[in-house]
């Protein structure tokens, strides 16, 4: 009788001195339902952001795609690069130096276009930018990761989900498209869709930081190492994307749209490619990592968002454009970048 008494509440067997508890797999439930309803919010706010897309401006930075070009060079030059040189500096397990890369060769993730509307930035080359970085991927990923992996992982190792890239291409490209259809067709109507989706996605990307870090709590405990990289690696994302495209001679603010394009990671395909790639073993050295960087990612995003709020506030509301005039402009009397305050930045 005390054997059956000191059974767990929630076994279901018990036989003699043991107690068989079933496995709890509440965590993989609600990884999935949140993974659905996050899809399906982020397809309506990518949706809303389309609506501040102008169709002539968006095929104007393919036809003279200097700040796209500018954007690859940081996406796909630039973070691999960080990320081989961090996981060198700091000397990190060999799993962990891959996991690291891994983060740092993904495409641009869509939190980007959000934060690009909130700081003024240029919603066309986002949209273009986040869109050209995640179809190159199916060619750059592999060779960044053949490049710079080698000297940890074997060849062959590191498993590219083209399905999840491919899907998350649908994913970005089928809403903003019916976005700059809405633009175009009632423009009237498209601003109050932007204004409501802006807001929704603001609220959706504190809404990932917290539900990611309740979920995934118990991964939390790593090497400090590991924390440290998570926190410069972002950092040197949106600095070195700043300082490269105003060196390449863009304005503004396009400057801040290319930073925010490159410190902001699809950490989402990172932690697939993860999963796909390592052992269970394996994978608890490294799975929390690519949750590290979308927590600092977000975090400096913020910071990024309320410093310019606060230039904006110091230096008053102005609702006039700033017209800027440089040769490698698309339209060089004026731009649009969304309906809010634009202020005098020579």
């Amino acid at each position: 009788m005390s054997n059956l008494m000191d059974c767990d509440a929630n076994a279901t067997i018990c036989n003699g001195s043991s107690c068989v508890v079933p496995e709890s797999n509440f965590n993989s439930i609600l990884s999935v339902t949140l993974n659905t309803v996050l899809t399906c919010l982020l397809a309506m706010v990518m949706f809303s952001m389309g609506c501040n897309v102008e169709l002539h401006k968006f095929l104007g930075h393919i036809r003279h795609p200097w700040g796209i070009c500018v954007g690859f060079l940081c996406q796909f030059g630039i973070m691999p690069l960080v990320g081989f040189i961090l996981a060198l500096a700091f000397e990190v397990l060999p799993i962990q130096a891959v996991a690291i890369i891994i983060t740092g060769c993904c495409p641009g993730g869509t939190a980007s276009n959000i934060l690009a509307y909130w700081v003024d930035g240029d919603m066309d080359l986002s949209v273009s930018m986040t869109t050209c970085s995640t179809l190159l991927a199916l060619g750059m990923m592999p060779l960044c990761l053949y490049i710079y992996t080698k000297m940890w992982a074997r060849t062959g190792t590191i498993v590219v989900p083209y399905n999840n890239i491919g899907i998350s291409l649908v994913a970005l490209v089928i809403p903003v498209s019916v976005g700059v259809f809405v633009n175009h067709k009632w423009p009237k109507q498209a601003k109050l869709i932007l204004k409501v989706g802006s807001i929704t996605g603001a609220l959706l990307i504190v809404i990932i930081a917290v539900i990611g870090g309740i979920l995934y709590q118990s991964a939390w405990v790593i090497v400090p190492k590991l924390w440290i990289i998570g926190t410069i690696f972002p950092v040197a994302g949106y600095s070195l994307g700043f300082l490269l495209a105003r060196i390449a001679g863009q304005s503004w603010y396009r400057c801040r749209t290319v930073a925010l394009e490159t410190g902001m990671q699809n950490t989402q395909l990172c932690s697939t490619i993860v999963h796909l790639s390592f052992s269970t073993e394996d994978i608890s050295q490294v799975f929390t990592f690519p949750l590290i960087y979308t927590v600092f990612q977000l975090v400096f995003g913020a910071a990024v968002l309320g410093l310019y709020m606060a230039y904006k506030k110091c230096h008053g509301k102005n609702n006039a454009e700033f017209p800027e005039s440089k040769d490698n402009e698309i339209e060089p009397s004026h731009h649009k970048t969304n309906d809010g305050f634009q202020p005098d930045e020579k």
